[in-house]
């Protein structure tokens, strides 16, 4: 069994990127986990929203620090309003999707067994800890990220 590192992340530690319209922190890796879990602190706008979509091998759970989300599952005629304090686990091959309803929203995004790795791929490194810039998205990028880790 491979050993791992223990480690500490400050509040504003951790790598930074841009993913679709959001700035993605990564708080644990893949490479850091042993490939268990990936963390992944984001913060988004109002308004952002992503397409209806589905991780065949990673299952997601958001915890919402601040703000307000829906969250939408294809297998439900019922949107799902989450805010500040709630939970979800979305099990792996569920089409679901999501959109942020306040100002901004913050949440913990817990993936398993790594989905970071295609934030990486379709996102891209922050040049500043902060909201990107509008209309950055490179959906060639996210869609050759997306057939590479499995999201469809």
């Amino acid at each position: 069994m491979e050993k791992l590192t223990p480690y500490a992340l400050g509040g504003d530690d951790g790598e930074a990127l841009w993913f679709f319209g959001t700035l993605a922190t990564i708080k644990a890796s893949a490479e850091q986990t042993g490939g268990r879990f990936s963390l992944v602190e984001q913060l988004a706008p109002k308004g952002m929203a992503t397409p209806l979509h589905v991780h065949r091998e990673d299952d997601e759970s958001f915890y919402v620090i601040e703000g307000e989300l829906t969250v939408y599952l294809e297998d439900s005629d019922h949107p799902i309003p989450v805010s500040a304090g709630a939970f979800i686990h979305i099990p792996g091959g569920v089409v679901h999707a999501f959109q942020v309803d306040s100002e901004t929203a913050r949440w913990l995004d817990l993936t398993t067994p790594q989905h970071e790795r295609f934030m990486r791929a379709a996102g891209e490194p922050a040049q500043e800890r902060v909201l990107p810039p509008e209309g950055l998205i490179d959906m060639e990028k996210v869609g050759a990220a997306a057939a590479e880790y499995g999201v469809e």
